[in-house]
């Protein structure tokens, strides 16, 4: 079959094309695409295409580039001795944005009743949100700040809300995020830039300070303020990768307060459990699905852009001028 696809042949340019698309291997599944989410920050740092040398971003992002890994498709055809996917069935899978793909049945992840396609997009970001939280290694009753309130840390707000935090204070710039951080489990929120917040920190928490600051951004001056809003032995987790490095700094505090900094990165969720280690890819998804069948996370309410994948030009462009109304986006292939 013909589908199309989303790439971005240069830096700040986007098209949609067509691409032929196979019938099934031995153990492949094809599907169609039905739902897949942009990652607003991630995309939109892929399209502008600014990295330092030697980054993660420079070694992964070789123009054309195809942007995406959050998709929800429906099985339409199973290859030979495919035996736990059927024709109907949906499934999540980290794919680029595209119409139609094939994948080896046992790389993708059936979506259970009582979670929607639009739920099921977020599963890649449920995963890297909740890789940084279990980097954190949270005690019950920390006080938690959480800077930058897009996609993740909304996430992340919710995480920390299920594990006993006493205080998540939200802090961004945007009130409409702000407002659905609240919504979400924050406790309290801030509306300003994470260079003025350090004495309405001191103020809520009493002096205290964060024991966490989770630094959602990936933007190159933020470190530095986040470093001075945690207290003694304290831990800055960097879930936002800055391609630009370079410009990043630690800012005062970092060796005399003893903190410690954690990056945490999807790659780092093993494929396989251990004794080491139980929880694997599959197993962090379905806690996150578990915890959307039962209530506990919602993030249908996130959403707040839907477009046809065919209008993607469109949908970056608002994401590269002022996305700050903007949370979850979602393209829609159907």
């Amino acid at each position: 079959m013909k589908a199309p696809f989303i790439i971005f042949p240069r830096p700040g340019q986007v098209e949609v094309r067509e691409e032929q698309v196979a019938e099934p291997s031995a153990g492949e599944v094809l599907c169609v695409a039905v739902k897949s989410l942009i990652s607003t920050g991630t995309e939109t740092f892929c399209l502008r295409g600014e990295f330092d040398p030697g980054t993660n971003w420079a070694d992964w992002v070789k123009f054309p580039f195809r942007p995406g890994y959050s998709m929800v498709g429906r099985v339409v055809a199973v290859g030979e001795g495919v035996s736990n996917l059927h024709e109907g069935d949906r499934v999540f899978y980290w794919s680029v944005h595209r119409g139609a793909f094939r994948a080896r049945s046992e790389e993708l992840i059936p979506i259970p009743d009582g979670v929607s396609d639009e739920e099921a997009t977020w599963t890649a970001i449920a995963v890297i949100t909740q890789l940084g939280v279990r980097r954190a290694q949270h005690a019950l009753g920390e006080r938690v700040g959480v800077v930058g309130l897009g996609m993740l840390g909304q996430l992340v707000v919710q995480y920390l809300a299920l594990s006993g935090m006493r205080q998540i204070v939200a802090i961004d710039l945007s009130q409409k995020r702000l407002e659905m951080a609240r919504a979400h489990g924050a406790t309290h929120t801030l509306c300003m830039g994470v260079e003025e917040a350090l004495p309405h920190v001191e103020e809520i928490t009493q002096g205290h300070m964060f024991d966490v600051v989770y630094d959602v951004t990936g933007h190159y001056a933020v470190l530095a303020h986040c470093v001075r809003l945690a207290n003694v032995l304290g831990r800055v987790i960097l879930l936002g990768d800055c391609p630009t490095p370079s410009r990043q700094c630690l800012g005062p505090g970092v060796v005399s307060n003893s903190l410690a900094i954690l990056g945490a990165h999807s790659t780092l969720a093993p494929e396989e459990p251990s004794p080491f280690n139980r929880w694997s890819r599959k197993e962090m998804i379905n806690l996150f699905f578990d915890f959307v069948r039962q209530g506990r996370m919602r993030v249908a309410d996130l959403i707040t852009h839907r477009y046809p994948a065919r209008e993607a030009p469109q949908a970056y462009a608002m994401l590269t001028g002022d996305r700050s109304a903007a949370v979850g986006v979602i393209f829609e292939w159907e």
